[in-house]
């Protein structure tokens, strides 16, 4: 099972998510081809009603700490409820990379 059917599969079960965006961006970074390292997240769940940003974005860490352990690198997150999707659904682009290869 790939690691984004994973986080996908992790995070439909604890979230019960409204909106569920997963995005494998490691071709972006400098990781060798087909790596699964770098992801973006886009989540949309009523879990995160009465949670600041940062325990949301923990939240979603804790539900992967074992993806994080065994290769997962970095992990873009924007983590909304259903109420605040309403007023922003805006496309949710990842910072640039800093690493060596500038590819993006």
């Amino acid at each position: 099972m790939s690691r984004a059917s994973r986080i996908s599969e992790i995070l439909n079960q604890a979230l019960e998510p409204v909106h569920l965006e997963i995005e494998n961006e490691s071709h972006m970074h400098s990781v060798p081809p087909n790596s699964e390292t770098h992801f973006k997240v886009l989540a949309v769940s009523n879990k995160f009603e009465g949670l600041s940003r940062i325990d949301r974005q923990r939240f979603i860490n804790d539900l992967l700490k074992d993806e994080l352990k065994s290769g997962l690198h970095a992990l873009t997150q924007k983590t909304l409820t259903p109420q605040e999707w309403e007023k922003d659904s805006s496309r949710f682009e990842s910072p640039d990379c800093l690493g060596k290869s500038g590819r993006r």
